[in-house]
């Protein structure tokens, strides 16, 4: 199960229109530091672009969904780090319905 925590207003890059997603966020997962080998807790979390306007999506915060949030091989890209440093990505994570 995942959970309904926000929404974003995204653009399309093609048509450069406006589109509202939902923010997900998957169960919490004990992970373990590769620097210091400490345990802590996160989340995953996704989006998933909706045709519902944003006061109807609003209402939504909350609810579960069936599915689960998996990391997905994807195209490499740059990612900028709050720090200024950019990394190159090749791998994201998707909403997988399970139904």
């Amino acid at each position: 199960m995942v959970t309904i925590v926000g929404i974003s207003k995204k653009t399309s890059l093609k048509t450069k229109e406006e589109f509202t997603v939902l923010n997900l966020q998957g169960s919490p997962e004990v992970l373990k530091s590769r620097i210091s080998g400490k345990p802590y807790l996160s989340a995953r979390k996704a989006t998933l672009p909706c045709a519902l306007d944003s006061a109807f999506a609003i209402t939504l915060i909350g609810t579960t969904l069936p599915g689960e949030i998996l990391e997905q091989e994807c195209k490499p890209f740059d990612l900028a780090l709050p720090t200024g440093k950019k990394i190159k990505v090749s791998r994201t994570f998707q909403y997988v319905t399970t139904e």
